[in-house]
Parts: C-alpha cells; sequence; structure tokens
C-alpha cells in the first residue's frame, strides 16, 4: 500500500486529505501538536482498514521530524507521498506589520519554512525509494498578493513556494507541487481573521484538487487545488 506522512493532520485540511487517501487504502502517518485529538482523528480513519500511526509532536523539534520518518519506514520502508500542511500564523489574529511581533515572525518562519524542509531532508531517503515519491508543500494565495496584515504569514508561504521550486531543480526524479488551497472554513483562517464571517468552502471541499495532482502527476510546479477540483469535476 502507499505510504503518506501529513503534518497537521488531527482537524481541517491535513484530516481531509487523510480520510480522502484512507479512503483509497493508503497508510498513514499523521502529525499534529495535540496528542488526544490527533489519536482520536486517527482512530476515525483507522475504520477505513488503513494503517494509520498517529505521532504526536512539533514539526520545529527535529526529533519529532526523526520520529515521523521512523514511524514512516515501519510501514512499508518508503514513502509516497509527504505533505507540509503544519502551519503557524505569526499572530492571531493577523496584524499589519507595523504591529507584527518580530518573534511571531520568527515563528512563523520556523513552522511554515524551516521545519518543512527539515522533514523533507529526514525523509528524503525514503522519499527516493521504490517509485520516486512526491512532496505536497500546502502554500496561500497570500505568497503571490499583498494582502493587509498577512505580510509576515505571506512571507513565510512565499519562502516554502521557492524552497518547493528549488527541491522540484535539485530532485527531478520527484515531484514537488506547491498548492495554494485557497481560503477555507478552518480554524487557521478564524484565528487568522475572527471578524471574517464570510462563506467559504469546507476543507474536503478542495481536497479533490489534491487527489487530481497524484491520479495525474503532472509536472512539479504551483497549483490551484481550487482549479484543479474544478477541472476534475468537468472531465
Amino acid at each position: 500500500m502507499p505510504v503518506a506522512m501529513i503534518t497537521g493532520a488531527s482537524k481541517g485540511l491535513g484530516y481531509a486529505l487523510g480520510a480522502a487517501l484512507a479512503r483509497r487504502g493508503w497508510d498513514l502517518v499523521l502529525d499534529a501538536r495535540t496528542a488526544p485529538v490527533l489519536e482520536a482523528s486517527a482512530a476515525e480513519l483507522r475504520r477505513f482498514g488503513t494503517r494509520v500511526r498517529a505521532v504526536p509532536g512539533d514539526v520545529t523539534d527535529p526529533r519529532h521530524r526523526a520520529e515521523l520518518v521512523s514511524a514512516a519506514r515501519g510501514l512499508d520502508g518508503s514513502l509516497d507521498l509527504l505533505v507540509s500542511n503544519a502551519g503557524a500564523l505569526g499572530a492571531e489574529p493577523l496584524v499589519r506589520l507595523a504591529e507584527l511581533r518580530l518573534d511571531g515572525l520568527r515563528a512563523a518562519l520556523e513552522t511554515n519554512v524551516v521545519a518543512a524542509l527539515g522533514l523533507v531532508q529526514e525523509a528524503l531517503p525514503l522519499l527516493r525509494a521504490g517509485v520516486p515519491g512526491a512532496v505536497v508543500a500546502v502554500s496561500s494565495d497570500a505568497a503571490i498578493g499583498a494582502y493587509e496584515t498577512w505580510g509576515g504569514y505571506g512571507a513565510s508561504k512565499a519562502a516554502l513556494d521557492r524552497l518547493a521550486a528549488v527541491l522540484a531543480v535539485e530532485e527531478p526524479e520527484l515531484r514537488v507541487w506547491a498548492v495554494d488551497p485557497g481560503d477555507m472554513r478552518t480554524d487557521l483562517y478564524a484565528a487568522a481573521v475572527p471578524d471574517d464571517h464570510g462563506p467559504r468552502p469546507a476543507p474536503d471541499e478542495v481536497v479533490p484538487g489534491f487527489l487530481r495532482l497524484l491520479d495525474e502527476r503532472p509536472a512539479s510546479g504551483r497549483y490551484a487545488a481550487a482549479a484543479l477540483a474544478v477541472r476534475a469535476v468537468g472531465r
């Protein structure tokens, strides 16, 4: 069975993607910081009959990243998909750059960029093993658009996009996709902009875009999940 590792997987997009892969028979290694919530989510996914390893911890901790890769190695010795979904905003709610605490910016960069690269470095031997694997860096439209109060978070996602682009050049046998899921109805968005109550899709509504990447394996690059999902439905 193929194996996927998903960070930030106890709820939101990470959980929705894990559920979609579990339905397809994928084995999963899941990460999140809150152990009881993660284990409850993993228990739900095990109902699909797949192997699910719940490894609670903080992706900024090198020891935790090693534990995640060890859990994947213990399944089948290779890794077909690594999804860097764990994220930090830098401030909750978001604030203008003039008010952004530098320690908050550092926290966003550490989680969204440094930890993501550290996990890729740790997992590369497994991603290269067998059928070459794929890396999904969960990006944001704030990485390419200048939106008020989104500067720190957007800067971290822009850096993540650049790392993904360079990784694709340096590891041409892998597929490396930076994927913008768009605004979603998640706890992260609510924490970022608590006064914005506009309608937004649930995470499972954009997951078809991610699945299309796995099914068709297009060239490495940056993609919008919503556009991919619409095209998948229209085929």
